[in-house]
């Protein structure tokens, strides 16, 4: 049996949201990594590996879900007997392997965008944090709570980490950013909080949704500032590493 939070009522409309959630994010790798080829800086390389990765998890989800609220069950007749198949059972292992994917790249991304802005750490630290998420991921199979938690954590060092970019470089981009993951961070908590079927639930996919629409509303920006022209400085957006620069306003 396969439990799911959002009520039947809302079931399709939470695929619509991630669809749209995957478009913004595969925009946003695409923006970090022309920006990677026009000036080969590697925290652009690595801000669109975090973008893509969480890409791919929404990616996971979508599949999963869309078998997930498929019907099932199929009846067939055969003779005087009545033959029940439960496909279900069948995509069991697709189904958990959906859902581990989507954890595990979920996570894998949020880690890379939070250890952007700082210091350059140990490989040896990297493939620690590895086995940990990929302990969480597996774990949460059964205790969703427990992605969710971790996802809120990351998320919260996320936003704190670009608020003290905005403070240095008082950047409205900056700034988008910083109300993007911080809705975000806040959608987690009504994640743990909510109850299948519950209302809660909705609101956390629909701030999910605001979240991403800011995010798109960042890649306007940059796309409208800086146009179609390759420039030098690429997209520019370093604001989002640690040397941001003072007094982009833009």
């Amino acid at each position: 049996m396969k439990i799911v939070l959002t009520p039947d009522w809302f079931l399709g409309k939470d695929v619509i949201i991630d669809v749209f959630s995957f478009i913004v994010l595969f925009l946003f790798f695409i923006l970090s990594f022309k920006n990677y080829r026009l000036d080969r800086n590697k925290k652009s390389f690595f801000l669109g590996l975090g973008f893509g990765l969480i890409s791919l998890a929404q990616l996971a989800t979508i599949m999963t879900k869309l078998i997930l609220y498929s019907d099932t069950t199929i009846v067939r007749q055969i003779g005087q007997a009545i033959i029940t198949y439960n496909v279900i059972q069948s995509v069991d292992i697709f189904y958990y392997l959906g859902f581990f994917f989507y954890q595990f790249f979920t996570l894998l991304g949020l880690y890379i965008i939070y250890k952007l802005p700082l210091e350059k750490e140990h490989k040896k630290d990297f493939f620690l944090t590895l086995f940990f998420i990929t302990v969480v991921s597996v774990m949460s199979k059964d205790l969703t709570y427990l992605f969710r938690l971790t996802s809120l954590i990351l998320l919260l060092f996320i936003t704190r980490n670009y608020y003290v970019v905005y403070t240095l470089n008082k950047s409205k981009k900056t700034l988008l950013l910083v109300l993007a993951f911080g809705i975000l961070a806040a959608s987690q908590v009504m994640f743990i909080l909510a109850s299948p079927g519950s209302l809660i639930a909705v609101v956390a996919n629909i701030w999910e949704l605001i979240s991403y629409i800011i995010l798109l509303t960042l890649i306007i920006r940059i796309i409208h500032h800086h146009g179609t022209k390759k420039k030098q400085n690429g997209y520019n957006i370093r604001y989002l590493g640690n040397s941001p620069g003072k007094g982009r306003k833009h």
